[in-house]
């Protein structure tokens, strides 16, 4: 079945990408376009459509269409435009610590920031991206052990660079201010060991032949968990450098993937499906709710606990040992692409309509 024009990102039906298509000579430059503009001042922006929060030290960085990136220093009661060099929609974001963090969105787009947020570079892009990956590709193909599949990874390689760059990034995951893992559409994975200033296409060394869409990442240690479309869930035992598939235990994508301090793994996604394994993925167990909303983010709160947001702005959470969920405050009745835990314990959430805060999980949401 064609997968094209499928949705993508956190806000799924309500915030569809772009189609990932071969693009026209007009649609590459709009393309170049974008990844060249700087984002626009938006009087509005946080009523914005935001797809993702972070946490830089005690600052709170949310990102989202267009470029935005909004910086709060009081916990997201109030929030300020930061300089971007891009107009693409940015998906992810993380901060390994007050300074440094890195952004991913459309066009292939990384932008790494050195001043909390206050400043971007664009470190990488989808035409870069391409040519990485034809380059390693073509490297790979006289050593193959399957010389079928090394062709055909040259051929695709050879049409994303033809395409362009009309691929995004949906996911980051950096362990410190050197390494990270970034993932997207159509199976796209690289890595950095120097921070981003260079970068290595990973592709040819995770097991994903169908070249699924990869939405989440988790880490904890040397092992690592990837996770997107049609149940595709993978593990990596080398600290993120190589992946193989693990046995899914359902058939649609998951957009959350999350770990426990004690190693309890989630991973939800559509419909309101949520799994739990306690032995490293090698088995999982079903998490039901009463509510068949598809999840869009988990993450680890400062208890060492797993909390879950889905698009009908609800909220669930594990408590003690047990590998269930339970729900947690009261739905905000709006969809939901992301959330973040203030350094004053309150929770902050972004999504189709921008942000809202939550002092604690039964107060009145501030916009």
């Amino acid at each position: 079945m064609n997968r094209i024009c499928q949705v993508l990102g956190r806000l799924l039906a309500l915030l569809a990408l772009p189609c990932v298509l071969p693009v026209s000579q007009a649609q590459a430059a709009a393309v170049g376009d974008v990844l060249n503009t700087p984002a626009m001042r938006a009087p509005q922006a946080r009523q914005a459509v935001l797809l993702d929060l972070a946490r830089a030290g005690a600052r709170l960085v949310a990102v989202g269409e267009r470029g935005i990136v909004l910086l709060s220093d009081d916990n997201g009661i109030n929030w300020r435009q930061a300089q971007v060099p891009v107009s693409v929609s940015l998906t992810a974001v993380q901060f390994v610590d007050a300074n440094t963090g890195w952004a991913v969105g459309h066009a292939g787009a990384v932008l790494v920031s050195h001043d909390g947020g206050e400043n971007w570079a664009l470190q990488l892009d989808g035409n870069r991206a391409a040519q990485l990956e034809l380059h390693a590709a073509r490297e790979q193909l006289p050593t193959a052990t399957d010389p079928d599949a090394a062709a055909a990874r040259v051929q695709t390689a050879e049409r994303m660079v033809s395409e362009g760059a009309d691929k995004p990034f949906l996911s980051l995951k950096f362990t410190d201010a050197r390494h990270g893992l970034i993932v997207g559409a159509y199976g796209l994975a690289f890595t950095t060991e120097d921070g981003g200033v260079s970068w290595q296409s990973l592709m040819g060394h995770i097991d994903n032949p169908m070249g699924a869409h990869l939405y989440a990442i988790a880490q904890q240690g040397e092992r690592w968990f990837i996770a997107g479309e049609q149940g595709y869930v993978a593990r990596s035992e080398d600290g993120g450098q190589s992946f193989v598939a693990l046995d899914s235990p359902y058939s649609g994508s998951f957009f959350a993937l999350q770990l426990r301090d004690d190693g309890t793994l989630l991973a939800a996604g559509l419909k309101g499906n949520a799994f739990i394994s306690t032995d490293g993925g090698n088995s999982f167990v079903p998490a039901p709710v009463p509510m068949p909303v598809s999840f869009s983010e988990a993450i680890r709160t400062a208890d060492g606990q797993l909390l879950l947001v889905n698009q009908a702005g609800a909220m669930f959470r594990t408590t003690g040992d047990a590998p269930t969920l339970q729900p947690f405050g009261k739905p905000l009745g709006k969809p939901i692409a992301s959330v973040v835990q203030a350094a004053d314990g309150s929770l902050v959430l972004a999504g189709f309509t921008g942000l809202t805060r939550l002092a604690s999980p039964t107060a009145t949401a501030s916009e």
